[in-house]
């Protein structure tokens, strides 16, 4: 046992010149910085479909034509203005105490647009100030938390108590959305899963150049008695050494090119664009900027950029624990 740690130390082997320390680092380093893409994509495009969901996917649209008009009796008959004026139940306010009875089970909220948010969501269509004068109808947002539907027993409610509604489901996008965010997770999966593959084909070719290499040295030492073990750990300590050096490299790289994507990405996430000549500037990634800028990352990316080295070294260990044991198999 006392003879582990001092051959450990002194590489008799000699696998330093049988695996070079500078292309398999570099290798797995170019995977880990694929890898780490992969990741932000992934996690990224679940980010997105979970906003979408719940939100303008959990959002249901209510049109009240004829707000001020009487709940009860049929809409812009004579009269109904005198019945609205004499304290009678209107549309819209059938329609809103109908909708918070129905959502205050799953706490969600009804909010009926301003004139002024009216105003901002035809602003791109109707010229502002103009003298065009349009009968609008009341509209009612409805944030339910778990369904993008109103209950047919809320739509028989609504349409009659208040006739000539119209309900449109925002959920209809925001589903083919989210299919297009399950589908690029895939992709940054089997991109991973490709990654790992491509990897691993590097490392076994890189350990069996290195047997090749040291194929007299390792014959002896076999021969000698030398476990198929002890000739593994001695190559997968090497190999792993290495990836975890590739990775660590691959993963910083990785971060500033990341951190751009992020900030990018920050208005389909409800943020404000960001002031990007700020973020290239040199002053932004000294040594107190440069925690804040990583900040925008999601804490699961960073653990996954933390993870990718160890990642790395434990399958550089496996595959090469594998490929010697099995090369050491086939010697006489």
């Amino acid at each position: 046992m006392a003879l582990w740690p001092g051959t450990r130390r002194r590489d008799g082997l000699a696998l330093r010149q049988a695996i070079p320390d500078r292309l398999l680092p570099f290798l797995v380093g170019a995977m880990a910085f694929l890898a780490a893409l992969a990741l932000a994509g992934g996690i990224g495009a679940h980010a997105l479909s979970v906003r979408w969901t719940h939100g303008a996917g959990a959002v249901v649209t209510v049109q009240v034509p004829d707000p001020d008009a009487p709940a009860t009796g049929a809409t812009g008959t004579p009269g109904a203005a005198a019945a609205a004026g004499n304290g009678a139940t209107t549309r819209i306010q059938a329609a809103m105490a109908t909708l918070s009875a129905a959502t205050s089970a799953d706490a969600g909220a009804v909010h009926r647009l301003t004139d002024a948010e009216l105003r901002n969501l035809l602003a791109p269509w109707v010229e502002q100030g103009s003298d065009l004068v349009l009968p609008m109808p009341a509209v009612i947002e409805v944030h339910a938390r778990d369904t993008h539907h109103l209950p047919d027993d809320v739509m028989r409610t609504l349409q009659a108590q208040v006739p000539g509604i119209v309900v449109e489901h925002d959920s209809i996008w925001s589903d083919r959305l989210a299919a297009l965010a399950d589908s690029l997770q895939t992709c940054a999966l089997l991109a991973i899963f490709i990654v790992i593959a491509v990897s691993a084909v590097v490392i076994m070719a890189a350990t069996r150049a290195g047997l090749q290499a040291r194929r007299r040295a390792i014959d002896l030492i076999h021969s000698l008695g030398a476990t198929d073990g002890y000739i593994a750990a001695r190559f997968a300590w090497r190999v792993g050494t290495l990836a975890l050096l590739g990775g660590a490299c691959g993963s910083l790289l990785a971060m500033p090119v990341l951190v751009v994507l992020c900030l990018l990405a920050a208005p389909f996430n409800g943020a404000d664009m960001p002031d990007m000549q700020a973020v290239f500037s040199p002053a932004a990634w000294t040594a107190a900027s440069a925690t804040q800028v990583l900040g925008v990352l999601p804490s699961s990316l960073l653990a996954m950029l933390g993870a990718l080295p160890v990642g790395a070294a434990v399958l550089g260990w496996v595959t090469t624990q594998m490929t010697v044991r099995a090369w050491l198999r086939r010697l006489p």
